[in-house]
C-alpha cells in the first residue's frame, strides 16, 4: 500500500498567500463533500441569527473535515489520515470548530455503538465544548430527532440512523477517562495546558492504540502555542508535526496544519512579527470570530506592560514559542538571552575555538541539580562561548512532578545527565573537567570556580585528576555574585558572549529572578523557589573566573591586553 505524505514545504508561502496547508492527497472526494455539507448544515448558537457554519466557518477548517473524512479506504476501511495536529491561535474558534467536527463524525460514521471522545484539559475548556455540541443540536433543524443529549454525564448519544447506538463522550483528559474505552474518533483540545502532564504521552499513545481494532479511527489535536517553553508531550507532538510537515517523517501518522511564524521570522531581533501587517498569514479565521482592531487594541496595551507580558501575548495570539518564560522581575540577561545562541555549539567545538575557558559548578542535594558550565575566551575575537551540563537524580521526578515532563525532556536533549546513584554525577563532572584540561585551557589558577559551602566531595574528585590547590576558587553565592551578574548581562547585551542555545539553560535563565540587595542585584535559589537555576548559576561562577583575563596554563607565555 502505497504511504500517502503529509509534507508542505512550502507552508510559509501558502500562509502568506491565504492558501490552503493540505497536501495534494488522493482523498475520496464524494465522501468528503458529504462530510463538509454535514458540517456545514449545523448552526452557530451564540451568534445573532445562528447561522449555519457554511457562512461562519473558514475554508481552513472544513479542510480538516475533508481530510479527516476523505481518506477513509472504501475497501478496508482504513483511515489513511489517521491524525492530524492543528496548532492556531486563540480566537480562532478551536472549541466551537472541534464540537462541531466530533458531531460530524457522529453522523459520518457507520460503525454501531461506536465511541467518540473529546477531550478537554481543564474541566472549564471540556463544559465549554459540551455546551457548544448541546446547543448545536438544539440549534440546528432535525438534530434533536437524531441525537439524544445527556447532561447528567456529558454525552450525546446517536439514536437513529447507521451509527444508532453511538455515543460521544466530552470530558476533561486524564488517565482514567482516556483510556476508558477504544475510541473510534477523538480530540483533544488544547494539549499546551498538558505539557506537565507527566502520563500524557502515554496516554496519547494508548488512545491511537485502538486503531489497531479500529482502523478508521483518527485522532486530533487542537491547540495554541504555550505561554511556556513547550514542554512533555506538546512539545513531542508540535516537534514530530513540524519534522513532518518539513519532509523528515517517511511514514507519518499525523498531519500538520500550523499556523505559525518560521523560526528565523520567530528569532529575528528586529522582531518582524510586530508589525499588524503579518499577523493575517497565522490567523485563519481573521474576519470572522478573530477581530483586526480588537487584537490591535489588545496587543498595545500588552505592550505597553513590557516585553514579558507582549511576549505571553504573541505566544497565545500569534503563535510565537516563547524561548524563555519571561516574568515581572526577571534577570535583566534573559530577554539578551536567546538572540546570542548559536545551536549546535559543542564541547568540542568550545574547545577547539578557544584559547583558554574557566569552569563553574554548583551543586544541590538529592532534589537539585547539579549544574555545571564551560566559558571560553574565543582565540582572535575574544568573545566568550558558554556550554552547559546539569546532572540529576531521578527522585527529582517525583519530587517536583510539576517539571518533570519538562526535565525529561532535557534528558532526551543530551543537556540532562539522569544518574542512578550519587557520585555518578560527579564522575561526570570529573569528565568534562579532564576534558578541558586535556585541551590545555585550564589557567594555572582559578580554573575552577563553586561554592565554597559543602564542596569536600567535589574538591576529593577534582583532585583525583590534578585539579587542586589554587586552580580551584571558591566563588560565594547571594549578592556577592553582583560582579558577575552584571559582566553576564553586559557580555549578552553587547552580543560578546554566545552560547549553545541550549533548552535546559534557556530555562534556567527565565527560572531567575532578580533581587536587588543595595546597589547590588542577586540572584538566588530562594528567590527562584522551586524553580531550577543551578546550571546559571555554575555559569555566573565560571564567568567570575574568566573576568579575571586567565591565561591558559599551556600558554602562560602568552600576553594578552
Amino acid at each position: 500500500m502505497t504511504v500517502w505524505q503529509f509534507a508542505v514545504p512550502d507552508w510559509w508561502e501558502r500562509l502568506q498567500a491565504g492558501r490552503s496547508l493540505l497536501p495534494d492527497l488522493p482523498l475520496d472526494h464524494a465522501q468528503a463533500a458529504v462530510a463538509v455539507d454535514i458540517f456545514n448544515r449545523i448552526r452557530l448558537p451564540d451568534v445573532e441569527g445562528q447561522p449555519p457554519l457554511a457562512e461562519a466557518a473558514g475554508e481552513w477548517f472544513r479542510d480538516v473535515v475533508r481530510v479527516i473524512f476523505g481518506s477513509r479506504d472504501p475497501e478496508t476501511g482504513l483511515r489513511r489520515v489517521p491524525g492530524v495536529f492543528l496548532e492556531v491561535p486563540k480566537k480562532n474558534s478551536k472549541t466551537t470548530n472541534s464540537a462541531a467536527l466530533m458531531l460530524t463524525a457522529l453522523l459520518m460514521n457507520v460503525r454501531p455503538n461506536a465511541q467518540f471522545g473529546l477531550f478537554g484539559p481543564t474541566q472549564e475548556i471540556a463544559d465549554l465544548a459540551f455546551s457548544a455540541a448541546a446547543k448545536m443540536i438544539e440549534a440546528t433543524p432535525d438534530y434533536s430527532s437524531v441525537f439524544d443529549v445527556k447532561d447528567y454525564n456529558k454525552t450525546i448519544v446517536m439514536k437513529a440512523g447507521k451509527g444508532k447506538g453511538s455515543w460521544l463522550k466530552i470530558t476533561t483528559f486524564d488517565m482514567q477517562t482516556a483510556t476508558g474505552g477504544k475510541y473510534a474518533g477523538w480530540l483533544l483540545d488544547e494539549l499546551h495546558l498538558l505539557g506537565k502532564v507527566h502520563y500524557a504521552s502515554r496516554v496519547l499513545g494508548q488512545l491511537r492504540g485502538a486503531a489497531s481494532a479500529i482502523p478508521e479511527q483518527f485522532g486530533v489535536i487542537i491547540s495554541t502555542q504555550s505561554d511556556e517553553p513547550p514542554a512533555g508531550a506538546f512539545k513531542e507532538e508540535l516537534t514530530y508535526a513540524r519534522a513532518v510537515r518539513d519532509g523528515r517523517v517517511p511514514r507519518p501518522s499525523v498531519l500538520p496544519m500550523l499556523y505559525e511564524f518560521p523560526r528565523q521570522v520567530q528569532a529575528d531581533e528586529a522582531k518582524p512579527w510586530r508589525d499588524p501587517a503579518t499577523w493575517p498569514a497565522v490567523l485563519p479565521n481573521l474576519g470572522r470570530s478573530v477581530s483586526l482592531d480588537v487584537l490591535l487594541r489588545d496587543y498595545e496595551t500588552a505592550r505597553e506592560k513590557g516585553e514579558a507580558e507582549e511576549r505571553r501575548w504573541a505566544s497565545q495570539h500569534l503563535n510565537l514559542e516563547i524561548g524563555l518564560a519571561l516574568h515581572a522581575d526577571a534577570w535583566a540577561g534573559a530577554e539578551h538571552w536567546a538572540p546570542n545562541a548559536e545551536p549546535g555549539l559543542t564541547l568540542d567545538a568550545l574547545l577547539a575555538r578557544c584559547e583558554v575557558a574557566t569552569i563553574g559548578i554548583d551543586g544541590g542535594g538529592l532534589d537539585d541539580l547539579f549544574g555545571l558550565a564551560v566559558v571560553g575566551r574565543e582565540t582572535g575575537t575574544r568573545r566568550w562561548l558558554h556550554w552547559g551540563r546539569a546532572w540529576a537524580h531521578p527522585i527529582v521526578l517525583q519530587r517536583r512532578k510539576a517539571e518533570a515532563a519538562r526535565l525529561r525532556d532535557f534528558a532526551q536533549d543530551g543537556d540532562l545527565m539522569l544518574v542512578e546513584r550519587m557520585g555518578d554525577d560527579l564522575a561526570g563532572v570529573v569528565e568534562v573537567v579532564r576534558a578541558v584540561r586535556d585541551a590545555g585551557l585550564l589557567p594555572e589558577k582559578h580554573a575552577v570556580g563553586l561554592d565554597p559551602a559543602g564542596i569536600g566531595a567535589v574538591l576529593d574528585a577534582l583532585a583525583e585528576i590534578g585539579i587542586e590547590g589554587e586552580q580551584v576558587a571558591g566563588v560565594s553565592q547571594g549578592w556577592r555574585l553582583n560582579g558577575a551578574i552584571k559582566t553576564t548581562e553586559r557580555r549578552l547585551a553587547e552580543g560578546e558572549m554566545r552560547h549553545a542555545g541550549q533548552p535546559l539553560m534557556a530555562w534556567s535563565v527565565g527560572n531567575a529572578k532578580a533581587e536587588p540587595k543595595g546597589n547590588a542585584v542577586s540572584i538566588t535559589k530562594q528567590a527562584a523557589g522551586s524553580a531550577k537555576i543551578d546550571p546559571l548559576i555554575a555559569l555566573f561562577c565560571a564567568v567570575e573566573l574568566m573576568a579575571r583575563n586567565p591565561v591558559a596554563r599551556s600558554g602562560a607565555d602568552q600576553v594578552f591586553v
